[in-house]
């Protein structure tokens, strides 16, 4: 859902927007990267806790509170980019494991099984006098074969777990038992790119003047 205060339009050259990346993970820096725009990374670190327990909502709650904390103590111009990645199975979610006991709790319950991953995204925007905020959750589902003891040992061991939703990342040596992906891959990385190119040609098209909304940075 889209907010807005203010509506109107800017001069694009003199009112140039701040991309800014409200996360440390190397991941989204290198999925925005990709676009190539100047963006600077601001990181304000909060409990990632929320009261909702449905995926959908607790990762949007989670990225509006990073983004929030970044956004409000900027004065200028800016494009405040959040997010937050966890993955589900059945009513319960996996977020980063505290140690590698319990990831391999996680990789056993999601052994042979099918679990969904969810990446919140919220966009934070001033422009002059025009604020917006919009929020989107990409939603997609990842497959593991069993893991067998010997695989799960071998995996623990390379500390690829210990930082990362559900104790796995898809672009690392999990990949050993990860036997199919559907919906966005870069979903799964933790940054859904192509939907965040889409949201902000959305978000950003009353400020372009009819121009690519890349200009606006």
């Amino acid at each position: 859902m889209i907010f807005s205060i203010t509506f109107g339009y800017f001069d694009m050259v003199k009112n140039k927007l701040k991309l800014i990346l409200a996360s440390a993970s190397p991941r989204r820096k290198e999925l925005l990267g990709h676009l190539q725009l100047p963006f600077e990374i601001v990181i304000k670190n909060i409990p990632e806790e929320s009261h909702f327990t449905d995926p959908v909502n607790f990762s949007k709650h989670i990225a509006q509170m990073k983004g929030e904390a970044v956004f409000k103590e900027r004065a200028d111009n800016c494009l405040v980019i959040s997010a937050d990645t966890i993955v589900s199975m059945g009513n319960r979610i996996y977020g980063k494991p505290a140690n590698e006991a319990e990831a391999r709790i996680f990789l056993s319950e999601l052994s042979g099984k099918t679990h969904s991953v969810f990446t919140a995204v919220t966009l934070n925007l001033r422009h002059a006098n025009t604020l917006l905020s919009n929020s989107f959750v990409e939603e997609s589902k990842v497959t593991f074969n069993m893991i067998t003891p010997e695989l799960m040992d071998r995996y623990l061991a390379t500390k690829d777990s210990l930082d990362k939703a559900g104790a796995y990342g898809i672009q690392g040596p999990s990949l050993t038992f990860i036997s199919k992906v559907e919906g966005d891959y870069a979903n799964v990385v933790g940054f859904p790119l192509s939907r965040f190119v889409l949201e902000c040609e959305t978000l950003l098209k009353p400020l372009t003047l009819g121009q690519s909304w890349f200009d606006l940075f």
